[in-house]
């Protein structure tokens, strides 16, 4: 290849010279502009400007700047979103539609490309012919998306309820835990209020979550005086500047907190007005075990129901009259200990009560021996959570009035913040344990207060949401939408989407008896299930930014071999399936069918209300990304291949009346798309009304995209501080969140410490009542986990190992400078993290003839893997963990066959199973919580030995390499890592 001779300058003289002189003239002719959208390089949502420079080629990404004008990052921006710059030129890009040429394997990455025209030709005869007799045998199952707003309503236009994102495998325990309890949740929906807070504890988080603000919030905090502690088995990241570290075993952060929930009700440091007020630990509950309606709320017949779907005729135990009274009547108080008998002879108790009864034994010594934690410190914990809550209390004069007409003159907060994510989700025992610590922020009266928890736009929301998923079989018919979404919040066993006999009707099983609250599908038992026929085959599976060959699997090796599998007949158990991607990754050699995905850069794109907002605490706010380049040879945004189709495949919501195209485009359909017609919602509430003057609720604005772009792309609306707290009780607020249709209904969003919600599982399974009942072979494991207080139990994969055998917790967690698998291809940050290791306790490894720089095994039940071993003081001493997705398969990603991340780099997924052992009738059911589906792929447990000598140097397992796909350029210049743009383009066209 020939090096034009200015570059070759530049090339030979790299040792000496800088790579860049900020002092010299540009290039001849050149055109420098900047343009603002918003960052994709992970969940943040960070607001950035783009440098531009057009020397005659067209426009090419020169710089990447966070946005000062943003809300949420304020010009913040991390390494990742810097290097956005190298993912746009990656030379793993697809370009074209490509379709696996015939009598070629999958797996073996043989395609061949063809037009967009015949692309849609090919989905559009398949799926048509699907819709139109069973169309529960197409499944769309996405990655780490962030348009399941549109994903969900074209499956749900399409009839097929097999529809779910990746919350399944990463965090729907976070999401269902806190959501049934106090109407929100961490992440997008809530979080700490470091501003304010006293204290803040950090548990079970990695660094990757809500990157640029926390850093920023966390840094101001310390300097402000504030005490950091970090609860969680590795000290990574945020927790390196902890006050303190506690660390803890993984699996049993529930035992924790229900020790600290009991010591602080024994000591009397809970926050009982807010307890008695805001949360129904002072309704009274059923306690005759022969009655049907057992551990339910006692309801007054004549008591005022004001809203039916979500009564309010409640009873407590006045301690004034010492009778029972309607809850909140003016003037009473509930008793919130000890037991009583309601006039009619039926026994009753406060819900918490039942709770002090389920913490009483869970004593800071019996949390001890499960957690590795001393009993002492977990004593100290407790303490100064509750003494900061009660004793540094906050006072804003902002006068507010609550639902049941008390007029409040200031707002007040208990400084005690949490901020929990993954390392509490990813076990099979973690909604239990996420509901606890839940209950513990709700008893430190932390919730929707100034320092503490605080809600964001859309939440909070009723407990349990308003939607339903289908109800069963009936729900599905040819050529017609679904009659609900496909996800949604259970509140009874009547709301399962399962069929006369209780068996599932999802392909993941979701919202079935195994899994009753699965709110986000479990995209982790898809390949498996659909490889399986269970519960029944299904024709065509699309996947978008799913990577099920690979990281987005468990048990990767058998996940490839499920995907290429055949039957006796000789077709493949999966008859199809359609990848959409941006790169070449493991998964798409798998594919029938490619569709190449355009980059952040290239696309239109929401971050919308109705989805996945970036709100603040202050109200409700969304964002938008528009195009600053042009898309890569043929690359399509995939929103704009599921508008074409819809339109192709007549889905009413996306056809007129006479089965026309609705819409032109993707960009048509988010200005014009309502709810309900004239409702005036959609998917953007900024700049809506016909002229842009609305905000939140309006006519559709055909200049709204304009109006984003001219306005950083995003729209923020701040709420009067009168109703910026305590939104659950807030009638100011329920007003207000009617009026813009944030709620459907006005009533309050009382705290569940007590779940009859999940009681009335319970009760199902215990046969009571009418109704659906769980199948004879489901009902021990419904009435078990099902209760409606949390408690903890070991993780299910836990309890089916030897622990003799396999004495050590292995985890993964994604680095700060990295992002699941597309940043580890990235060329900059590469240099950073181009393989890992997997960490061990210094003394772990010592014991086990380790050496630091060693090549070891890893073994579990389920496999084993060879790689290096770095000894680190920052991890405790049962618990071994690696960064996740570095490791790479050859072939994928343009890597070089000999790069580390492949030779050097491994990947922890091929020593955990999506299916826990078989049991004693031979059915394997998911390595899952058994409530909500969430993937347990923290609960695997393994032995470490060192590598024999004369062993390779190599990680394993190995696959074989895969060719470079059409249309993708892996063969460029070695200086890609060091320029982009101009150069990058001029050394692949020489």
């Amino acid at each position: 290849m020939e090096i034009p001779a200015s570059r070759e300058v530049v090339l030979n003289n790299m040792s000496n010279a800088p790579l860049h002189d900020p002092t010299a003239a540009p290039l001849a002719g050149a055109k420098t502009e900047v343009k603002t959208t918003t960052c994709y390089m992970c969940a943040c949502r960070c607001g950035i400007r783009v440098h531009l420079r057009d020397g005659g080629n067209g426009p090419e990404v020169r710089y990447i700047e966070g946005n000062p004008d943003h809300p949420l990052n304020k010009g913040i921006l991390c390494a990742k979103g810097s290097s956005g710059i190298m993912k746009q030129y990656s030379p793993a890009r697809l370009t074209q539609p490509l379709r696996r040429k015939a009598g070629s394997a999958r797996g073996a990455g043989e395609f061949e490309p063809i037009s967009w025209d015949e692309t849609f030709d090919i989905l559009s005869k398949r799926l048509g012919e699907l819709r139109a007799t069973d169309p529960k045998k197409f499944a769309l199952f996405t990655g780490r998306d962030q348009m399941q707003a549109l994903t969900g309503l074209f499956a749900r236009q399409f009839g097929t309820p097999n529809y779910a994102a990746h919350g399944g495998f990463c965090s729907v325990n976070m999401a269902a835990g806190m959501i049934y309890t106090i109407g929100g949740s961490f992440w997008e929906f809530g979080g700490p209020d470091l501003e304010r807070a006293k204290l803040f504890v950090m548990i079970g988080t990695a660094e990757d979550h809500h990157s640029n603000p926390l850093k920023a919030s966390l840094s101001k905090f310390k300097r402000d005086g504030g005490r950091f502690i970090a609860i969680n088995p590795i000290r990574t990241g945020y927790a390196a500047i902890a006050d303190e570290w506690i660390p803890i075993k993984p699996g049993t952060d529930g035992a924790l907190i229900l020790a600290i929930i009991r010591e602080l009700i024994a000591l009397g440091l809970f926050d009982r007005d807010f307890v008695s007020r805001y949360t129904n630990g002072g309704q009274l509950v059923n306690q005759d075990p022969a009655s049907d309606e057992f551990g339910l709320m006692m309801r007054n017949p004549e008591g005022e129901l004001h809203n039916p779907l979500r009564p309010h005729n409640f009873f407590w135990w006045d301690r004034h009259s010492d009778a029972p009274v309607a809850d909140h009547t003016e003037g009473t108080d509930p008793r919130l200990f000890g037991s009583y008998s309601m006039p009619d002879g039926t026994a009753v108790k406060p819900a918490f009560q039942l709770l002090e009864e389920r913490v009483r034994e869970c004593t800071p010594e019996w949390a001890s021996a499960i957690t590795g934690i001393p009993a002492a410190t977990i004593r100290s914990l407790a303490h100064e959570m509750g003494m900061t809550a009660r004793d540094q209390k906050i006072e804003l004069p902002i006068a507010w009035t609550d639902w049941w007409g008390k007029k409040h003159n200031k707002v007040t907060g208990n400084p005690v913040a949490f901020h929990a994510m993954r390392g509490l989700a990813a076990h099979s025992n973690g909604f239990q344990t996420i509901r606890a610590l839940a209950i513990l922020m709700s008893l430190l009266g932390t919730i929707d207060r100034p320092g503490g928890f605080r809600h964001k736009a859309p939440y909070p929301r009723a407990v349990p949401p308003a939607a339903r998923p289908p109800k069963g079989p009936a729900s599905i018919k040819p050529n017609t939408p679904l009659d609900a979404p496909p996800l949604g919040w259970p509140e009874s066993p009547e709301d399962l989407c399962v069929d006369d006999a209780g068996e599932p009707v999802r392909i993941d099983k979701g919202f079935s008896w195994e899994y009753p609250l699965s709110a986000h599908g479990l995209m982790h038992n898809v390949i498996t299930n659909a490889w399986r026929g269970d519960p029944y085959p299904i024709d065509t599976l699309m996947l978008f930014m799913a990577n099920m060959a690979w990281n987005s699997s468990m048990n990767t090796s058998e996940a490839r071999r499920m995907l290429a599998d055949k039957g006796a007949d000789g077709q493949y158990k999966i008859p199809y399936i359609v990848v959409c991607d941006t790169f070449q990754s493991e998964m798409t050699a798998f594919a029938d069918l490619i569709l190449p995905d355009t980059t952040y850069l290239e696309r239109h794109d929401v971050m919308s209300i109705l989805d996945r907002p970036i709100s603040e605490y202050d109200g409700p706010c969304d964002s938008v990304r528009v195009p600053v380049l042009p898309p890569k040879g043929e690359c399509r945004p995939f929103q704009e291949v599921l508008v074409e189709l819809a339109g192709r495949l007549k889905l009413p919501a996306f056809t007129t009346p006479d089965g026309g195209r609705k819409y032109k485009g993707y960009t048509d359909f988010i200005v014009h798309y309502e709810t309900a017609p004239g409702s005036g919602i959609g998917f953007l509430s900024g700049w809506r009304g016909t002229d842009g003057e609305k905000s939140l609720r309006g006519e559709p604005n055909p200049n709204q995209w304009e109006m984003y772009a001219a306005n950083n792309c995003v729209h923020h609306y701040t709420m009067p501080p009168e109703i910026q707290y305590m939104r659950n009780w807030n009638d100011g607020y329920m007003d207000w969140a009617q009026e813009v249709g944030l709620r459907r209904d006005h009533d309050p969003i009382i705290i569940h410490l007590y779940s009859e919600f999940i009681q009335r599982f319970r009760l199902a399974a215990q046969g009571k009542g009418e109704g659906r009942k769980p199948p004879e072979r489901l009902r021990a494991r419904v009435e078990r986990f099902f209760d409606p207080l949390p408690f903890w139990y070991e993780p299910l994969e836990v309890q089916a190992s030897d622990r003799d055998a396999f004495p050590l917790a292995a985890v993964t967690q994604r680095p700060m400078a990295m992002y699941h698998s597309w940043d580890s291809q990235n060329a900059w940050l590469r240099q950073i993290h181009a393989h890992n290791y997997l960490h061990v306790n210094t003394k772990t490894a010592l014991a086990a003839g380790i050496g630091d720089g060693d090549w070891m095994w890893v073994e579990s039940m389920w496999g084993k893997v060879r790689c290096m071993c770095r000894h680190s003081e920052s991890v405790e001493p049962g618990t071994v963990w690696t960064w996740n997705a570095i490791g790479k398969s050859k072939g994928a990603w343009a890597l070089a066959d000999d790069a580390n991340e492949s030779e050097k780099g491994f990947l922890l997924n091929h020593l955990i199973s999506e299916e826990l052992p078989a049991g004693a009738d031979g059915t394997r059911k998911s390595n899952s919580d058994p409530i909500t589906g969430q993937a347990g792929w923290y609960d695997v447990r393994v032995r470490i030995r060192k590598a024999d000598a004369g062993e390779p140097e190599q990680s394993f397992p190995q696959f074989g390499s895969v060719p470079a796909l059409p249309g993708t350029t892996p063969k460029t210049p070695r200086w890609r890592a060091w320029f982009a743009g101009r150069v990058a383009s001029e050394g692949e066209s020489s």
